[in-house]
């Protein structure tokens, strides 16, 4: 059997070959890794310094409250056959909760990040197309292809560095 990935790339191969037919022998093409030039833009470093910064403090917290519980697990070893029955109950109702609470604190927190983080690369995604279109046609390009998807491309057809640039200057870090 054919695996999904297999038969998206062969059809996709097929697609640019037959595209490639039908373009006229002078086309231009360009490739760049939209992804490496989104994630190196001057705009990209400085969103994830900013979430670095905004998520800092509770992460912080959440780092506390494991420390609080590792402290009460090994409170529950080395007190073992020495404490009384109603403290060891006490330590490990006291544990269960501060487990309950860091594992609600830390899906909340991955949650709030992967949600700024998607929102912030789709919106740098965007704006970086509409770059690379500027790009290809102040440069002349008839087509441009992502080189995830390319199978094979000749390093002299990236335009990625460009693009960077490009979208820097077009979105100047403040």
């Amino acid at each position: 059997m054919f695996s999904s990935v297999a038969v998206r790339t062969g059809i996709f191969t097929l697609a640019l070959l037959s595209l490639a037919s039908a373009l006229p022998a002078q086309t231009k093409v360009a490739t760049v890794n939209l992804q490496r030039a989104v994630l190196e833009s001057a705009d990209i470093k400085k969103a994830s310094a900013g979430l670095e910064l905004k998520y800092k403090p509770r992460q912080q917290a959440a780092q506390k409250l494991d420390q609080e519980l590792q402290t009460i697990q090994q409170q529950l070893q080395q007190g073992q056959g020495k404490l009384q029955p109603q403290a060891e109950a006490d330590l490990q109702a006291q544990g269960t909760r501060k487990q309950r609470e860091l594992q609600r604190m830390s899906d909340d927190l991955q949650a709030d990040v992967e949600r700024d983080r998607t929102e912030i690369l789709g919106k740098a995604g965007q704006k970086m197309q509409t770059v690379v279109k500027t790009l290809a046609e102040s440069k002349g390009f008839d087509i441009v292809i992502d080189t995830q998807t390319a199978i094979y491309f000749k390093a002299a057809t990236e335009i990625t560095t460009e693009a960077i640039a490009a979208y820097d200057k077009a979105y100047p870090v403040k």
